[in-house]
This record gives structure tokens, sequence and C-alpha cells, in this order.
């Protein structure tokens, strides 16, 4: 499924496949493999019943047409902050609220409980606020030692 494609919007808005073969799919949506490891490789082209029509294996590989619609569609669908930095917490005691800066500007949000962070693979960390908002952090061993320190407090 490495074959090249056309990928272009129809006048609702939704992604329109045009495999290789000429064969035609509509409402087609990118998924990622590895969101958090890899997040610009291993991306599958899905149908709405979850059938896969393409794979991309590196998005920096697609023509520059073909990654703009990928990647503005990736951006609308998933909504996880990337945490850079740990301003405060009001306690060391759940729940607490962080004061957080964001790859998409800073924000406070309540931890209700240890358990709302979880290790995802050696270095990051995913955070839960109590709305269901995840937040990541991508290498917590890379994080100033302010946030680390707080972190350490958590883990």
């Amino acid at each position: 499924m490495n074959d090249q494609f056309q990928l272009s919007r129809n006048s609702f808005g939704h992604l329109v496949l045009i495999a290789a073969s000429g064969e035609m799919h509509d409402h087609v949506s990118p998924v990622r493999a590895f969101p958090i490891q890899t997040p610009d490789e291993g991306i599958s082209m899905v149908l709405q019943d979850g059938r896969e029509v393409a794979w991309i294996a590196k998005l920096n590989e697609l023509p520059e047409s073909v990654r703009v619609l990928v990647n503005e569609e990736l951006e609308g669908r998933e909504f996880m902050p990337e945490i850079q930095q740990i301003l405060s917490v009001t306690s060391y005691a759940t729940p607490c609220t962080w004061n957080v800066k964001t790859d998409r500007g800073d924000t406070a949000f309540v931890l209700k409980g240890e358990e709302d962070i979880r290790r995802i693979g050696r270095n990051s960390l995913l955070i839960a606020d109590n709305h269901g908002i995840h937040f990541l952090v991508r290498d917590m061993f890379e994080i100033d030692k302010h946030s680390r320190k707080i972190l350490d407090r958590f883990l």
C-alpha cells in the first residue's frame, strides 16, 4: 500500500483520496500508528468503516500539497498539548491545579489523582486532566530542572 495517491478536499471539506489505480475514496481520514513515539511515520489513510486505503511510511516524503492536507486533518482531529514547562502546582496532594506552559500556550488544569499520569515508553508521560484532555510530556528527562522536580513528586 505504499503506492502514490492524490488527495484533495470535496465541497463538504472531506478528504478524497484517488489511488494509483484510479479508484476514488471519499471521506478518508489519517490515523497515526504511533502518535507519540513517531508521529510523522506510519500514517494510515482509512475510510469511515476503518478500512485502510493507503499507507504513508514517512510524512516528509509526501508532496507538499498532500502533506499539508494530511497535517490539517490530523491537527483538527487530535488535541494533545505538549507540556514544555510546569510553572507551578497548588499542592503535591491530589486533586491539585497545575499551571503549565505548552506548545499551544499557557494553561491550567486539575489533576484528579496520580493514576492520571501514565508512562508512555521510557521517557514520555501522558497526563489526563479532570476533563479528559491529555497533555504530553515528550521527554521527562529533557524538561527543565524545576519541572522535573515537580514530576518526580508525582511519579
